[in-house]
């Protein structure tokens, strides 16, 4: 995973200044919201918040300390879902679905002893997701992309279900789950 292309895909991909009336996240530019630009300490105008500081926020919030950024050293195509899972809804989401997987390929115990599903990507879960590695090597990579589609994607019918308004977001996040 190369976090550098990572970010810069994601900032082409959200683009610059949004301030959509149905957009839960409220003003956002570079796909960073006002909520999370501020509580990184950013406090100028949303629409003046320069690249670097995205890719900083980018860079701290969603691929380093969630753990994103460790998991992509044992299976980088899964740590860059969860990179840019993370940056759509939130790390929690796509750390705990990892963990829920996880646990439910371990084969009973035999890989080690099931993860609290708390969201908080540690040793723990690294090392459950070396065991998975070494036990299917690189198709354990493939069926945890597919899981984790999977979660996403159900993720995003909920919304959609729970709110007239995100509908018009949804095909959009389909696209996103494909990738």
């Amino acid at each position: 995973m190369n976090i550098d292309k990572l970010i810069d895909d994601v900032i082409r991909r959200e683009g610059g200044y949004v301030d959509h009336p149905a957009d839960r996240g409220g003003k956002t530019i570079w796909g960073i919201t006002e909520a999370v630009a501020r509580a990184n300490g950013y406090t100028g105008l949303m629409k003046a918040m320069p690249r670097a500081t995205a890719v900083a926020i980018y860079r701290s919030e969603y691929a380093i300390k969630p753990g994103f950024a460790a998991v992509a050293e044992v299976y980088p195509d899964l740590g860059a879902k969860l990179f840019d899972v993370g940056v759509n809804m939130g790390p929690a989401w796509p750390s705990r679905w990892l963990q829920e997987w996880l646990n439910a390929l371990n084969q009973g115990g035999k890989l080690g002893a099931d993860l609290v599903e708390d969201g908080k990507l540690g040793a723990k879960t690294l090392a459950a997701l070396k065991a998975l590695k070494a036990w299917r090597g690189a198709e354990g990579e493939q069926r945890l992309l597919t899981a984790i589609r999977g979660d996403q994607t159900a993720r995003y019918k909920a919304i959609v279900r729970g709110s007239a308004s995100q509908r018009a977001f949804a095909y959009g996040w389909l696209a996103r789950a494909a990738a």
